[in-house]
C-alpha cells in the first residue's frame, strides 16, 4: 500500500532541478513535491516500500541521490555532473 514519505535529496538546486524531478518520476511515482526551502532539499511522494530501491535508483540516474545512499568519491563527482545537466533541461523545459 502507498505510504506519502520524504526522502532528502542531494544535488537539488532550484526550480529547474525541481521540474527535472517532477517530470522524471511521474510516470513511475506519480506527483511529487519538492522542497526548495530546506537543506538537503526533500521530494514527498504517495510510494510502496517496494518502489523505494527503484526510486533510488532513478534518482541516482538523475544526479539526485538520497542523502542516506553511501556513495563513493566517483559516484559523488558522477551524480554531480549529472545533476548540472538534469537542472539544465529542467530549465529549458520551463
Amino acid at each position: 500500500m502507498n505510504q506519502k514519505q520524504i526522502f532528502q535529496v542531494l544535488n537539488v538546486k532550484c526550480g529547474g532541478c525541481a521540474n527535472t524531478l517532477k517530470k522524471s518520476l511521474l510516470e513511475e511515482f506519480g506527483e511529487i513535491e519538492v522542497n526548495l526551502e530546506v537543506m538537503p532539499r526533500e521530494i514527498t511522494l504517495n510510494i510502496d516500500e517496494t518502489q523505494i530501491e527503484s526510486l533510488k535508483l532513478k534518482l541516482k540516474t538523475l544526479g539526485y541521490p538520497l542523502a542516506s545512499d553511501e556513495l563513493n568519491t566517483i559516484e559523488k563527482i558522477t551524480t554531480t555532473a549529472k545533476s548540472f545537466v538534469s537542472c539544465a533541461i529542467g530549465k529549458m523545459d520551463n
